[in-house]
């Protein structure tokens, strides 16, 4: 839905699951936890919660007395590292859209500075937080979302070393790999990421979906607006150029690049036909290698990510 629709969502007031392996590359179950939940409570299984857990995304409103809520993180935290020490804890200090740049970074840095002094005080100090400023009113939340799952993907090197080759033999400046149902990146090129670029490439995914379920289903409607034939160029009046191919059903390659790199267009279709040769290779392997416990390939990333909202008026 549309930012300005979650006006009129209610608070999270129960435990969520979400499954999004059906539709989506990314192979994972959501939990979403309501603020006022106490699931330290004796009636919890907290232990069972976070021994499958891959991630913890602990919610942050920017614009609350945040008091409590540092309270609470540093008791989830402290709990679920001490019952499984390989998750990746990420704290989203969110709804920050409606903080002045100078407001946001001294809140940062204030929930910064006060979540590791908390750490250290408890002698935990091998406990990593990471820290984003999120908002719905903008990229940054597919954004955070984004390096968060890009932790819980095994193939994550390779995938950048095959994006790093493709670019640097095409005259590409930046190439990300979108899981198109999500919109989040699962990997990009070791360049910067510049959130205008993100923002482009994300609208990009947006128009061609919406041109194809306009234009490109079949006249009783069957067909898919995503399938092995998708691919697109639009060309900026800066002279920019977005590219976007098919890769696999569920992924798409979106690349930025000059206008005058462009003219070589049979050299980077002949390297993108390889660089997709070698994402299937890669996934390929994965499916065949199974792993210990349960049916789920490495080559289709499954694991659970725990949202927490930090206090009772956050919804994620």
């Amino acid at each position: 839905m549309s930012p300005n629709e979650t006006l009129f969502l209610e608070s999270t007031n129960k435990i969520y699951k979400d499954d999004i392996s059906s539709s989506s590359f990314v192979n994972f179950q959501i939990w979403d936890f309501p603020g006022q939940v106490d699931f330290f409570d004796p009636t919890f299984d907290y232990e069972m919660i976070f021994r499958g857990t891959g991630a913890l995304i602990f919610v942050i409103d920017a614009q609350d007395d945040y008091v409590e809520a540092l309270g609470r993180l540093h008791l989830t935290v402290s709990r679920a590292y001490r019952v499984n020490p390989e998750i990746n804890f990420e704290v989203f200090i969110h709804k920050v859209d409606g903080l002045s740049d100078d407001h946001k970074i001294e809140t940062q840095r204030d929930i910064h500075q006060r979540a590791n002094d908390d750490l250290a005080d408890a002698s935990l100090e091998k406990l990593h937080l990471s820290f984003y400023l999120t908002s719905i009113y903008d990229h940054s939340i597919f954004e955070a979302f984004s390096k968060v799952v890009q932790k819980l993907i095994p193939q994550l090197p390779t995938l950048e070393n095959l994006l790093n080759i493709f670019i640097s033999n095409s005259g590409i400046e930046k190439a990300f790999l979108f899981d198109v149902v999500s919109k989040i990146y699962i990997a990009t090129d070791s360049s910067p990421v510049d959130m205008q670029s993100y923002e482009l490439c994300c609208d990009m995914i947006d128009v061609v979906i919406d041109v194809s379920c306009i234009y490109g289903l079949r006249e009783d409607g069957s067909g898919s607006a995503y399938d092995k034939e998708s691919m697109a160029i639009i060309k900026l009046n800066n002279t920019t150029v977005l590219y976007l191919k098919e890769v696999t059903k569920f992924l798409a390659l979106v690349c930025i690049l000059r206008e005058e790199s462009f003219e070589r267009k049979g050299l980077i279709d002949y390297n993108f036909h390889c660089f997709r040769k070698a994402i299937h290779e890669v996934f390929e392997v994965g499916v065949s290698t199974q792993r210990p416990v349960g049916s789920q390939a490495v080559g289709s990333p499954c694991t659970k990510a725990v949202a927490l909202n930090g206090t009772p008026r956050n919804t994620v």
